[in-house]
């Protein structure tokens, strides 16, 4: 069963969908949101489906400034204020009957894979943690989808901005991705490409396009540096082989880094790859084994 809901996140209404299991009594619950720019229609109902079937309640709910949830500027991604969207998150799910407020785990994929790294490291009502294709070092990341020779002009966009942004004027915003690869956009390449335009349909709430300075807040996120303080939180690392969205190489370190408990599981393909066809039936069936295992 799926139903709307909405709750104040101080201030700003987060909207989004509550799955419950068939079964009555008050349920283990899931909290999820969806990666960079994402909305919770690109695939996230398909994960909640998964975890409702299994006797998991799944709280889904739209980042501020993108899809049904409110908030200003509209698509901009504060990943801090991410963070502390899941922690309001939380909260509000602890205040449904339906829900048992002991019993509460965190899923993130991209983006939000590596919010959910630094907020198992926080918050210790989060009693496990799912990170899909995290998101480890946003100034290395960035690096290695950049040109060497264009940062120097990317930076110099970043400070007239932050110009333009003193004398009152709204932050400039760019594509997300671009069918040319030689394009600017917050995430270069044919993967990035082909995985939004095939979700247009499924997810007409999503926009093409960023503020810069989200980009440029990309930069200045290192969530990899939280994961050795999750412990003794139970974390599951869901790693794509060959990922040059968010490196595999990265997540690989940060996993060896982590102290137990903790699970690796390594799916073979692109950062996409655990969204859609067999990657989304094994990364969704790991992702429900092991909530299942520590809050059922």
């Amino acid at each position: 069963m799926r139903r709307d809901i909405a709750f104040n996140a101080e201030g700003t209404t987060l909207r989004g969908w509550l799955y419950l299991p068939d079964n009555a009594g008050q349920h283990p619950t899931i909290v999820m949101a969806h990666g960079f720019t994402g909305v919770k229609e690109q695939y996230l109902d398909r994960y909640a489906e998964v975890f409702a079937a299994a006797g998991l309640a799944a709280l889904v709910f739209d980042n501020r400034g993108f899809g049904a949830s409110g908030g200003e500027p509209r698509q901009e991604t504060d990943p801090f204020q991410q963070v502390r969207d899941y922690r309001h998150a939380i909260t509000y799910a602890r205040t449904l009957p339906e829900l048992d407020e002991n019993r509460v785990g965190a899923w993130g994929t991209s983006y939000s894979g590596g919010h959910v790294l630094m907020l198992g490291a926080i918050d210790r009502r989060v009693r496990c943690v799912v990170s899909q294709v995290p998101l480890i070092s946003g100034p290395i990341g960035a690096s290695r989808r950049a040109r060497a020779d264009l940062l120097p002009a990317l930076l110099a966009r970043f400070d007239a901005d932050r110009d333009a942004r003193f004398a009152g004027h709204p932050s400039a915003v760019i594509p997300v991705v671009a069918e040319d690869a030689a394009a600017a956009c917050a995430m270069p390449g044919t993967e990035p490409w082909a995985f939004f335009s095939a979700t247009q349909e499924r997810a007409p709430a999503w926009r093409n396009e960023v503020t810069l300075r989200s980009a440029e807040m990309l930069r200045e996120y290192e969530p990899g540096t939280w994961i050795t303080r999750i412990s003794p939180t139970p974390l599951l690392m869901i790693v794509a082989t060959h990922d040059t969205l968010t490196p595999t190489d990265l997540a690989l370190d940060a996993y060896n880094r982590a102290l137990e408990p903790k699970s690796l599981v390594l799916i073979q393909g692109g950062h996409f790859e655990p969204y859609t066809g067999a990657g989304f039936q094994e990364s969704s069936a790991v992702a429900r084994d092991w909530f299942a295992r520590h809050l059922l």
